[in-house]
């Protein structure tokens, strides 16, 4: 089972990974939003901003999120560690409902281009 740390890691590796994106998936990751990230086997959930092309990371809680972000992902430590590493596609997980993404109409839209 993938640890906080290596959870941390993984989001840190994503928000990387979208600052040095170009073309239609930068607009897309050029969204200011709040996020969130739940993970369900650790009970802890990440939140921050998609702002500017880049993703922050501001905090870590225990339990679901206190507040409702914009957009929201749920999945486990290891699907989340999984799909930044590309062992694991992210539609494929989405479809059979190993992840859960919410967010307004409009959001999903700009955001397919990441998925």
């Amino acid at each position: 089972m993938a640890t906080i740390t290596e959870c941390r890691g993984a989001l840190d590796k994503l928000a990387d990974n979208l600052a040095r994106t170009d073309g239609d998936v930068r607009g897309a990751a050029a969204l200011d939003r709040t996020l969130s990230c739940h993970l369900t086997d650790l009970d802890t959930t990440f939140t921050g901003r998609l702002a500017g092309g880049r993703m922050l990371v501001e905090s870590t809680a225990a339990g679901p999120p206190a507040r409702k972000a914009q957009i929201r992902l749920a999945m486990t430590g290891d699907d989340l560690v999984a799909m930044v590493n590309g062992e694991l596609n992210f539609a494929k997980a989405w479809a059979s409902g190993r992840v859960r993404l919410e967010a307004g109409f409009r959001d999903l839209l700009r955001l397919r281009s990441l998925l």
